[in-house]
């Protein structure tokens, strides 16, 4: 279908954006990679009667250091996650989760801040940011200020972002050297969102896991931090029945819906199976 009629606005700075989206109000819309709001659109799911584009913007683009943290423009694709040799040293499971997003040709439009900010429970990026413990700084009419992202879920596609206001960039804390990471992906098919994912930080001193956070990715109506989960582990060698206590715990707070994908039970059971595919993978590579 042909989408419905809408005016284009392509500023050149973040002010002017946060003007466009604060004087136009609820019928206008950021566009970064467009993969969720173009497809609605042609839908007619959505109808916005503004569109603001922002890549004319500059600053939304790039990769830097801040003190401890690694910071990341809104405006960067996944592609750009990929490449980025920076990227591949400091957060390897950044570059491992944006190689499983669809495929190059989404890639190569598709941004971090577009897969982050939307509120779709299926994207992969939400439950990585919970499991990075990172933070995002929302600009707008009142100024700037920094969420976490464990605050910034509401419910699908439900945020914290409030009217005018617009996500900028993601801050995200530095993991210490030798941490284990991964993030273990069920889809039906290349480019499919997933039936169930999971994220996976920790560290290992002496044998044992010192440290865990886990995400869990469309095993409800928004991105999971499985705590319960990740406390099971801390202090464990990680044994067999260590691994089904943590998938368990996990298991406990999925509600995802019965689709295509499968029906609940299913769902759950697969989630599970996630969760200890990627704890035993992430302790494999921490050293």
């Amino acid at each position: 279908m042909i989408p419905g009629a809408f005016d284009f606005y392509r500023p050149n700075t973040v002010a002017d954006a946060i003007k466009l989206l604060s004087t136009l109000g609820d019928e206008a819309r950021p566009l970064a990679g467009g993969h969720s709001l173009i497809p609605m659109m042609k839908l007619r799911l959505a109808s916005p009667e503004h569109l603001i584009d922002l890549h004319g913007i500059a600053s939304l683009r790039g990769i830097r250091h801040e003190g401890d943290n690694i910071v990341i423009g809104v405006m960067t694709t996944q592609h750009d996650l990929v490449v980025s040799p920076e990227i591949a040293t400091a957060l390897p499971i950044l570059k491992e989760t944006a190689l499983l997003i669809a495929d190059p040709q989404v890639r190569y439009r598709g941004t971090i801040g577009g897969n982050v900010a939307n509120g779709d429970p299926g994207n992969d990026m939400p439950a990585l940011m919970l499991t990075l413990d990172a933070r995002y700084r929302l600009e707008g009419p009142n100024g700037m200020r920094e969420i976490p992202a464990t605050d910034f879920y509401q419910g699908a596609y439900f945020t914290a972002l409030e009217p005018g206001e617009l996500l900028t960039e993601i801050v995200i804390p530095q993991p210490v050297q030798g941490h284990g990471y991964a993030y273990e992906k069920l889809k039906r098919k290349v480019g499919d969102y997933a039936t169930a994912a999971a994220s996976v930080m920790l560290t290992i001193s002496g044998g044992k896991i010192e440290s865990c956070r886990i995400g869990l990715t469309n095993l409800s109506e928004t991105a999971l931090l499985a705590e319960d989960a990740a406390a099971a582990v801390i202090g464990t060698s990680l044994d067999e029945a260590t691994l089904q206590k943590a998938s368990g715990l996990a298991q406990q707070i999925m509600q995802p819906a019965a689709d295509g994908r499968g029906p609940v039970e299913y769902r759950k059971h697969v989630g599970g199976i996630m969760v200890m595919r990627a704890l035993k993978r992430a302790a494999a590579r921490a050293v």
